[in-house]
């Protein structure tokens, strides 16, 4: 995957990460936000949402910007993730990711978004207003 053919923008909101137990049910308030995510697996439950929700979580790591790829991507493309996960690795940039239908969503900590967003954009990638 070529970075030149990637479009990005940035999220307004900051974003916290959270984790539940199995037996704690989600909050409703995560399900009126503009932007979550919710994963459920055998071990835990994760919840991506705006750091504004406060939420009773066994663990909470705040202070998160999420980098939006433009899509819709197509399914079939390869080397999106790959592509932008490398690119912010080489700068020393922690992410964590979140793929959907149409798109990815790049977490990456908020005092490290001015240098991701440069290292994408100096990778050849297109910054697009919010």
């Amino acid at each position: 995957m070529s970075m030149t053919r990637l479009r990005f923008t940035t999220l307004k909101e900051e974003f916290s990460l959270h984790r539940l137990p199995l037996s704690d049910p989600v909050p409703e308030s995560v399900f009126k936000a503009a932007f979550y995510s919710l994963t459920r697996t055998e071990e835990e439950v994760s919840i991506v949402c705006p750091d504004s929700l406060k939420i009773d979580s066994i663990k909470r790591e705040s202070g998160w910007s999420c980098i939006k790829i433009i899509g819709p991507l197509d399914l079939s493309q390869t080397g999106v993730l790959a592509s932008v996960s490398t690119c912010l690795a080489q700068a020393g940039i922690s992410i964590f990711a979140i793929s959907t239908f149409d798109t990815d969503y790049i977490l990456v900590k908020k005092h490290t978004l001015k240098s991701a967003v440069k290292k994408m954009i100096d990778s050849g990638c297109t910054l697009v207003s919010a």
